[in-house]
């Protein structure tokens, strides 16, 4: 069964955000429905056109704001464990003046970055200052995970591994990228997720598109196909992993090519300890495709943090100092991509120890070759 956090674990992050909504200058942070607001409260509640916020004062003690249409569903979300008060409106009133009740009209706002303009207008229009983003605040949080956040990636990691290890029934020439991404989505599911949040079926010339999803493409016999799959297992923290398939030999340019992204990854993922930048992972994988010739095809960042969001901080990207602490987990992703012809990606999911990195994935990282057929 997986674990669940208790609400002692919210009121600890809850009093933690408080005191660096303090040391950041903050006389308040506003925190809409989403991952953060689910990360310090362990609802899911959602905001549609009427405000639910979670409003955090380090001269008070947090409350919510909500309709009163949602106030019955909150109460029996994890808000209702921890006591927090609520504060509901009902349409015709003024949400936004009730969420900064008791803060004047130059208050110093923090809010979270996936507030909807729909109500951070409404909010800086009643203030003389113009709010911040609350990203240093709640970067800061969820960047380190507790033990028990850790213990979540490591089980979506091996429920993605399990699906990974099932693509030989799935991806079989002749069949259409959504073909294998309907049973993809099926096995997902089946795996332990709530839900496929990205399916990616690259064959042939739309591998070399990192963002391509599936098509009605024919997949070839000759083809390499990028699988890059994950989404969330309970209690919401989310797996992604790619791999790269073949059906057969395939061209001696691609074989070489896809050992030195190999190498590529092994080297980044090598490099990951306590005390590094994030920049100097990038680097790491970035260094040794440029110097077989391949740098100016790998055209993205080498990672980005995982946990209730799929991308969240720390980014593995060139120019981020950010330091590693253990705790952190992130992706590392090189690839390389030859437009109109073929691509291939590796990617696990790895978390910073005390004196190195611990990989979620295990899945072989070889160009997989499967079967012609079922």
């Amino acid at each position: 069964m997986a674990t669940r956090f208790d609400s002692d674990v919210y009121s600890d992050r809850l009093r933690r955000a408080a005191e660096l909504t303090e040391a950041e200058g903050l006389d308040a942070l506003i925190v809409g429905t989403g991952p953060d607001f689910r990360y310090l409260t362990g609802s899911e509640a959602e905001t549609f056109e009427r405000l639910t916020a979670l409003v955090i004062r380090p001269d008070a003690r947090p409350r919510v704001v909500t309709a009163r249409l949602e106030l019955a569903a909150l109460r029996e979300s994890a808000i209702g464990d921890l006591d927090l008060p609520i504060a509901d409106w009902v349409d015709g009133d003024d949400p936004y003046a009730l969420a900064l009740d008791g803060l004047g009209g130059d208050a110093r706002l923090g809010v979270s970055d996936a507030l909807p303009a729909l109500h951070l207008v409404p909010l800086a229009d009643r203030s003389t200052v113009a709010p911040r983003l609350a990203t240093p605040v709640l970067r800061e949080l969820r960047m380190i995970k507790d033990a028990a956040e850790l213990a979540a990636l490591r089980r979506a990691g091996a429920a993605i591994d399990r699906v990974h290890a099932r693509m030989g029934e799935f991806l079989v020439p002749g069949r259409t990228e959504k073909q294998v991404a309907a049973d993809i989505d099926a096995a997902i599911r089946a795996e332990g997720h709530s839900h496929a949040e990205f399916i990616i079926v690259g064959s042939g010339p739309n591998g070399a598109d990192p963002h391509h999803e599936m098509s009605d493409r024919i997949i070839g016999a000759d083809d390499v196909v990028v699988i890059d799959i994950g989404g969330p297992v309970d209690p919401g923290y989310n797996s992604d992993c790619t791999r790269t398939y073949c059906f057969g030999a395939v061209r001696a340019d691609i074989a070489a090519e896809y050992a030195t992204l190999q190498h590529a990854q092994e080297a980044a993922v090598s490099a990951v300890r306590p005390g590094v930048t994030a920049h100097s992972i990038d680097a790491a994988a970035r260094d040794v495709l440029a110097a077989a010739g391949l740098g100016d095809r790998f055209i993205h960042r080498t990672g980005h943090g995982i946990g209730l969001s799929v991308h969240e901080e720390p980014y593995i990207v060139s120019g981020n100092d950010d330091v590693l602490r253990p705790g952190m987990a992130f992706s590392v992703e090189p690839g390389v991509y030859s437009a109109g012809d073929w691509g291939a990606r590796i990617e696990d999911i790895v978390i910073v120890t005390d004196d190195g990195c611990e990989s979620v994935n295990t899945r072989p990282r070889d160009l997989t070759v499967l079967p012609v057929s079922r």
